[in-house]
This record gives C-alpha cells, sequence and structure tokens, in this order.
C-alpha cells in the first residue's frame, strides 16, 4: 500500500472533501463547487482542525509565481482553481463603516477620543464590527469573494500623532498625547477584533506606521528625521502598545520616509522594531500608493526601477501593497514577477508574505465550512440599536469649553435662532472617511427635536470661508430659453471613469426640477448633465458651485466657469464667479460624476445679498441664539486641492474661526441676546473673541448621525457635559514651531511652554467634584517595578454627572511638562463619592533620554490627580520615590 492509499489519507481527503463541498457562500442555496485541485489531492487550507499558518502555507505553495504576485495587491482576483475567491483588502472604518452606502456614523475619531471613554471606544467598534459583517454578508460574492469596502480587513485606527493642530488629517487621530491615543486605540481593536483569538470579527489596522503627521501637500515626498528621544518619547508609543497590548493583526506602513528610508522599505520600522522588538504577527499594508512612493521620481525615489522597489519593500517586511487609484496603481504584479525572475526578490520572501496574508484571511472565517459570526444578519446595519450608542458616544464627546451659567438653560426659550453655516449640514456631522446616516441629525434638527413647542428660527448667515451658500431653488431654472417649462433636462449615464468623456447614449432622459440628486443607498456609480436656462432673481456677482464629492463641471452662458473633472475622492469647493442681470435668462449646463457612496449632490450660489441680514434679524427676535460654526472635511482633510484663505491643500495656516464666520458672530452678539456657540471641527479653533464675549462655547467635533439630538441635549441639560479636550486649543498658531518641523519641542501640551486658550484635558460640567488626598499602596518602589495610587472623588454638586479623573506625572529630570499616565471616567450621581485607582507600570514611570533610552530613573516623582491638567486645574497630589539602579525598558 502507498503512501497515498493510505487509511489516514483518503479519510483526511474525504474529510476536507466534504467541507469544500459544505462551504456555503451567505446566500446562496446551493453547495459551492470544489476548487478542481481538490479533487484529486488534499486541500488542507479548508481543513478548520488544522493550525491557520500551517494551512495558509499549503494553499501558497499551490500558487505559481504569477498567480502569488497579484494575491500581494489590495484588489487581489479569484484563483478558482484553488478555491480562493476574490478579495480586497481596502476597507475604510475610521468612526464606522465608510464607502460602503448607509451605515451607523460615529463621531470623528478625535471626537471619540474626546470621551476619555476606552470601554465605550470598545463597544464601538464591536458595533462597528458587525455592521462590516453585514456588509460583507450583503454584498458578498457567490464564490464568497468581497469587493472594495466590503471585506472584513479594516484600514483603522489612526493612531498618528495629532502633533500640530493644522494638520488636515488630525481629525482622524485620537489626539496629541501618545498614553491617550494607545487607551482609546486598545479598546477600538479590542472591539474590531472580538474576543476570540482564533476567529476575528475583523481584522484591524493601525496607522500610518510612522511618524506621519502631516504637512499634507508634501507628504509623498517627505523625509523625516526625527530626534531617537522624539521617535521613542512621542512617535512610536502608542503603535508599539496597540501591538504588545492591543495585539493588533495589521499595521499600515506610511507615505513618507523616516531617517532616509521610505517607511514601506524600513527595515529598521518594520522588522527590527515591529516584529522582533514588539513580537508583531499579523500583515503589514502600505498606505495606499506607498509603495510607489520608494520609487517614484516625484516622490521618494529610493530606488530607480518598480522591481527595485518591491524587492527592498518585501524584504523589509510590507507584505502588500494598497495602489493608488487615483494613479491608476492598483497592482505591482508585474514588476513582482520580474524582481523575483531578476534574482532581487526571493520567492521565499514573497511567500513569506502570502502566508502572513492568507493566515489572516483564514482567521477571519473565510475559508471554514460553517459561516463565522451565523449571528449576525445581512441588514445588521444603521440600527435603532446601533444609532443609540452613536448618540452615546456624541453624548459623552461633547465638550463644554466655555459657560458663564448660560447652561443648562433655565427654561424652554419661546423663540430660538439658529445660526451659522454648520447649522443644518450633514457634511458637519460625519468629518472625512465616513459612511452614510440615513437618519442624520443636524443641530437644527436636534433643537427642533428638542424644542418642539418653541419657534425655531433658522439662518445660515455665512458659508464656512465664504458667504452663505442656499441652493439654487427650482423657481430660478427653466428647460426652455422662453421659460415656458419649469425645471432641468437631466440625462443620466452609466458609472463614468474619472476624467473620462461624458457621452454615448443616457440611459435615463427626463425632466427634473434642479440640479440635485439624493442618492440611494449603494446606487451611486452613476453619471449625469443636467441643462436648461438659469434665471437671476437679482443682479449682481454670483458664485456658484455644485456641491459634490465626485468630478463636476459647469457651463453658464457659453462659457465654462468651473472644471473639476479630476477630482477623486475629495470634496471640490471650486467654484465659478459670473455676474448676473435680473430677469435675464442663460443657459447653464452641469456634468458630474459620483462614485462610492458619501453624500447627495446639489447646486448651490451666493446671491448679491446681505445674507448675514437676515441672521442678525432672527437674533434679534430670539429668546435665545445657537451659533454653529466651525469647519468641515471640504476644508481640513486629505490632499484637498483647495487654496482659501486660511486654508491649503487640505491642511490649515491659520487657527482662527474664518473671517465670514467671526464677523457674523460678532454681528449676531451684538443683538445682545444669550448665545451659545457650538463648534464642529476636527481641529482645534483660536475663538479668542468669543472666549471674552460669548456666555457658553460648545466643542462638538464632527459628532456622526446623532449629533444633532446631542447638542441639544447638552444645551437642554439633558445630561451633564463631561467630554475633555484630547487636544490643546492655542490662541493663535504664532504660538507653535513651523508645521513642517517635526521636533516636538513647543508642541502639544507636553512641550508647549506658553499659555493655551483651552489646555488639553480641559472640559467643564454642569456639576462639581471634589478629590480627596490620594494614597500610594507603597510611598517607594524600586526602579522598574509598578506603583498604585487611589484616590477619592466626590461628586459635591446637586446633578448627577460624569468625572474624568486625569493622572499626570512629573518625572525627575524630564523635559516634558507633568504628563498623562493614567484615567478613568467615572458616574457619580449627585452627593455620591467613590474611590479610583489608577496602576502605575514601569513604561508609565520611564522616560526617554537623548540617546532615546527609555529608563526608569531613581528619584522623587510626583502624581497630580484632578479633572485636568496641574497648571490649569485643582489637583491634588502625592509623591512617589524610586529607589535603586537606573532600570533600563526594552524597545
Amino acid at each position: 500500500m502507498t503512501r497515498s492509499d493510505s487509511p489516514a489519507l483518503g479519510a483526511r481527503r474525504a474529510l476536507v472533501l466534504a467541507l469544500a463541498a459544505a462551504l456555503l457562500p451567505a446566500g446562496a442555496g446551493q453547495a459551492q463547487q470544489v476548487p478542481a485541485a481538490c479533487q484529486a489531492a488534499s486541500c488542507g487550507w479548508l481543513d478548520p482542525q488544522r493550525a491557520p499558518e500551517a494551512r495558509a502555507a499549503e494553499l501558497v505553495a499551490r500558487m505559481t509565481l504569477e498567480e502569488k504576485a497579484v494575491q500581494l495587491g489590495n484588489a487581489a482576483p479569484a484563483i478558482a482553481r484553488l478555491g480562493v475567491p476574490a478579495y480586497n483588502w481596502w476597507n475604510e472604518g475610521l468612526h464606522g463603516v465608510a464607502r460602503a452606502g448607509y451605515a451607523t456614523v460615529f463621531p470623528q475619531a478625535v471626537g471619540m477620543a474626546a470621551t476619555w471613554n476606552p470601554a465605550l471606544m470598545r463597544q464601538t467598534g464591536d458595533v462597528i464590527a458587525t455592521e462590516f459583517r453585514a456588509k460583507y454578508l450583503q454584498n458578498r460574492a457567490p464564490d464568497g469573494g468581497a469587493e472594495w469596502y466590503r471585506g472584513l480587513t479594516v484600514w483603522s485606527p489612526n493612531i498618528n500623532i495629532f502633533r500640530d493642530p493644522r494638520w488636515g488629517r488630525g481629525q482622524e487621530t485620537y489626539g496629541e498625547d501618545p498614553f491617550l491615543t494607545s487607551r482609546m486605540a486598545i479598546g477600538f481593536i479590542d472591539g474590531l477584533q472580538g474576543d476570540d483569538p482564533a476567529l476575528f470579527k475583523t481584522i484591524a489596522t493601525a496607522k500610518h506606521f510612522a511618524v506621519h503627521s502631516g504637512p499634507e501637500s508634501n507628504r509623498h515626498r517627505e523625509d523625516v528625521h526625527p530626534s531617537a528621544h522624539d521617535l521613542e518619547d512621542t512617535y512610536l508609543p502608542a503603535f508599539r502598545a496597540t501591538v504588545t497590548e492591543g495585539k493588533v493583526q495589521s499595521v499600515m506602513c506610511a507615505y513618507n520616509a523616516v531617517n532616509g528610508v521610505p517607511a514601506c522599505a524600513s527595515d529598521d520600522l518594520m522588522e527590527k522594531t515591529l516584529r522582533r522588538a514588539w513580537g508583531f504577527k499579523g500583515f503589514v499594508v502600505s498606505d495606499c500608493g506607498g509603495a510607489a512612493n520608494i520609487y517614484r521620481p516625484d516622490s521618494l525615489h529610493y530606488t530607480r526601477t518598480p522591481e527595485e522597489a518591491v524587492a527592498v519593500g518585501f524584504k523589509a517586511g510590507m507584505d502588500l501593497i494598497c495602489g493608488d487609484y487615483r494613479n491608476g496603481m492598483t497592482t505591482e504584479a508585474g514588476p513582482i514577477v520580474s524582481s523575483v525572475r531578476q534574482g532581487l526578490l526571493p520567492q521565499a520572501v514573497v511567500d513569506r508574505a502570502l502566508v502572513r496574508l492568507f493566515t489572516g484571511r483564514i482567521r477571519l472565517g473565510m475559508f471554514d465550512p460553517q459561516p463565522a459570526f451565523a449571528g449576525i444578519r445581512a441588514d445588521d446595519y444603521d440600527t435603532p440599536a446601533h444609532r443609540a450608542v452613536s448618540l452615546k458616544m456624541a453624548q459623552e464627546s461633547m465638550v463644554l469649553l466655555k459657560n458663564d451659567g448660560l447652561l443648562p438653560l433655565k427654561q424652554a426659550p419661546r423663540t430660538i435662532a439658529v445660526i451659522g453655516p454648520n447649522a443644518d449640514s450633514d457634511d458637519a456631522l460625519v468629518g472625512n472617511y465616513n459612511g452614510q446616516p440615513s437618519h442624520p441629525v443636524t443641530v437644527l434638527a436636534g433643537i427642533r427635536a428638542r424644542y418642539p413647542d418653541a419657534k425655531v428660527i433658522y439662518a445660515e448667515g455665512s458659508g464656512l470661508a465664504g458667504p452663505a451658500e442656499p441652493a439654487v431653488p427650482a423657481t430660478a431654472f427653466c428647460a426652455d430659453a422662453a421659460c415656458r417649462t419649469p425645471g432641468l433636462n437631466a440625462e443620466h449615464f452609466a458609472a463614468l471613469s474619472t476624467g473620462a468623456a461624458l457621452e454615448g447614449t443616457p440611459t435615463l432622459k427626463r425632466l427634473e426640477p434642479a440640479a440635485r440628486v439624493e442618492w440611494q443607498d449603494g446606487k451611486r456609480n452613476t453619471a449625469l448633465r443636467w441643462s436648461g436656462y438659469l434665471k437671476a432673481p437679482a443682479s449682481g456677482i454670483y458664485r456658484l458651485r455644485f456641491v459634490s464629492t465626485g468630478a463636476y463641471r459647469m457651463w453658464l452662458d457659453g462659457k465654462q466657469i468651473v472644471d473639476a473633472w479630476d477630482v477623486t475622492d475629495s470634496p471640490s469647493i471650486d467654484y465659478g464667479k459670473v455676474d448676473l442681470k435680473a430677469g435675464q435668462v442663460y443657459p447653464i449646463r452641469i456634468e458630474a460624476v459620483q462614485k462610492g457612496a458619501r453624500g447627495n449632490q446639489k447646486l448651490v450660489w451666493s446671491p448679491p445679498i446681505d445674507s448675514g441680514r437676515e441672521a442678525v434679524d432672527a437674533a434679534a427676535r430670539a429668546d435665545l441664539v445657537v451659533f454653529v460654526g466651525g469647519l468641515n472635511a471640504n476644508l481640513e482633510g486629505e490632499e484637498l486641492k483647495l487654496q482659501v484663505p486660511g486654508f491649503a491643500g487640505g491642511d490649515r495656516t491659520s487657527l482662527d474661526l474664518p473671517a465670514p464666520q467671526q464677523q457674523l458672530l460678532e454681528r449676531v452678539s451684538a443683538a445682545g441676546k444669550p448665545t451659545v456657540l457650538v463648534l464642529m471641527s476636527g481641529s482645534a479653533l483660536a475663538v479668542n473673541w468669543a472666549d471674552k464675549h460669548v456666555p457658553a462655547i460648545v466643542q462638538a467635533w464632527y459628532p456622526g448621525g446623532e449629533g444633532g439630538h446631542a447638542v441639544a441635549g447638552l444645551i437642554a441639560g439633558d445630561y451633564s457635559p463631561a467630554g475633555r479636550l484630547p487636544v490643546t486649543f492655542y490662541k493663535s498658531a504664532d504660538q507653535l514651531p513651523p508645521f513642517p518641523d517635526y521636533r516636538m519641542e513647543g508642541r502639544t501640551y507636553r512641550y508647549f511652554r506658553g499659555e493655551p486658550l483651552y489646555p488639553f484635558g480641559h472640559g467643564l460640567s454642569y456639576t462639581r467634584f471634589d478629590y480627596r488626598t490620594p494614597a500610594l499602596a507603597a510611598a517607594s518602589v524600586a526602579a522598574g517595578q509598578p506603583a498604585t495610587v487611589t484616590v477619592e472623588v466626590a461628586n459635591s454638586g446637586a446633578r448627577d454627572g460624569d468625572e474624568v479623573v486625569q493622572l499626570y506625572l512629573a518625572k525627575p529630570g524630564d523635559p516634558a511638562n507633568p504628563t498623562l499616565a493614567g484615567f478613568s471616567r467615572v458616574h457619580l450621581a449627585a452627593g455620591a463619592s467613590t474611590k479610583v485607582s489608577l496602576a502605575l507600570d514601569a513604561r508609565a514611570l520611564s522616560s526617554v533620554d537623548a540617546a532615546g533610552k527609555r529608563r526608569v530613573v531613581p528619584g522623587v516623582y510626583t502624581l497630580y490627580l484632578g479633572g485636568g491638567q496641574p497648571r490649569h486645574a485643582k489637583t491634588v497630589s502625592a509623591r512617589l520615590t524610586v529607589t535603586g539602579t537606573a532600570a533600563e525598558l526594552p524597545r
């Protein structure tokens, strides 16, 4: 009897064939076809009784070089003969399932960080993972494959340090402190990945490794040379924590270079640090286009050819290439094959990367006969229960920056004026990297719902950085030159690639009342052309813009006034300026493309009127004014094509409230009515004038789909606010070093020596908390040993509320200000008290020297406990003595 005919092997083959035959894609009524390769041989990768790594290794061993190469790109095609479905690794889940239609949208990441609540972060991550599973089931291909944004590998969280408030992508982070960032990230990762170490609910990705934090304009060319101290002290700790404690299964390498080497080709970062020092076992994916940056002449140009680039990248530890779809580079399969054949890239390195990748897919249950997480249904997304968690997160994220006693309101106002560019804006709810809430609640809608008996007057008053932009009314459009037929002639076309010509036969032709589309869930890959005539109601200069996250262009009176036809996934705020005469009819044509699943489209304009006058009149008639201003992701974001005063390419050049809003706020405040300023932004705003003149200021961030309810409830006093700032609010950008300077000196609360407008950790409450003298478990510990401190906190006010107990540590010889080393968010009924214990391990007690060595040094440490930093809040303190010889900690 030959080995191939052994009873054991025969039984094993029968088991695997049975498992393969049992594979059922979601919603299918019949078994999946057994892979051809499994008809005559064992397919061990389908056997759930084997170790995932062994299953992956056997599968990879069956592939040809060409099959292997294409599996190393984010859009990995099917290998039918091996039963491998197509899978797109690229999925976004920063604060909810993004770009996949309707989903529960949580507050933007920086807003979630303001909760200082890792347990709520874990719950949020779990909800998001459930919705990813639901989308995966809903959109799963017959062979079990997953398309773009419908998979289970989630490229979040972003744990870069928000070192400078001018960075447009800082909204995606958990703020400026490494410790707070690590705690919030670990909670989120735990929720996304789940409790089962053998079966992941989704796979989280810590990004962007490493040092990445703007400017956006230079991100593909930036070569950062951080000091050894700053690298170890600021830029790496959160990544280390997510690997060693959070067990994150994926890490994304950054666009930039670090110390002369592209991050996606850095052996020091990916091999020596990530894998050897920290024990990382998962896979590393490039930022999208990051692998191409290694060789591009207009980028880092570290190598001469793509073949050399993929060789150095994979050998250094990169496992997966995300292609930059904006430049047509969705795969590097050709250069991978060429690199192997040229002897630059060992095939063993290719296999190593693939085993890591397929181990991940196997641990997601994608090759198992029974469906993973069978209790999740395809419609388990954007549910009322999930939106309730979003509302809870929004409420806990609200930071009351200032309150002169106006809030909470003592009685319901009879007339409320809701004013400002973000008052009725869906964009201001969601930030970037967002999904689409099916029932978005703006601040205006939230106020109306909370005060149904009040007269609520709405006036936009101004735009974010220019005049107000109301939608062009249907009364301004005509389908014919004589204006006998109202509306516009609309032509709908099939999906169109960005930059392509809009031609061919329309799929639909009809008359529509205006240039506006409310996109249905998952039906957004299309293009349109509206044509007809525009009739101006008044003479003067108009600014016209088409609100869209896709490409568009516009002609008026035979002249092209906007060309934003090369826009991909960044919102365009390009506008055309025209001089129109009252009553005159002008030919108009608008062409637009919308790809993906974000937002509606509409034509807006700024007519030649004083839009602020209406807002001032509304304030004069009101008992309460709620001014809702700030920013949105059209102004601050990722690599935006944007040049307006105060902003450049997605980053900010000023921290001030944009001038049109500031002017409107001052005019409205002059009415003398009680005013609440609600700021919606992903970064700090220098609202110095408002701090002196407005009674109450709320930082609402981009608060998610339920944000309007959270803001209205705070104003009404339905709950006591307890959000705390995860970033410093400076008085001016002049207080900061130059933005491109990556040195930490002078940045963040840890190294800033000036006086902030509102400090990191700041946030007011509707009640009062008192702290009693803290007690140490031991007044003295040996270097390298942990310590514990306990403090009693009492709610001495008249209302129930949450307090965020913050522990700051002043270390001997450390150049940093007292630094956050622990925190706990606790709920206390009025008059109640509790004891809070916070543990300090060796890393919390350590300092980093100029050479980047982390040590616990002997000496006296001062622990400050309270509701904020010791310089800016009332705190109690204790002194801890560390004895013995300095203990050096591992990297």
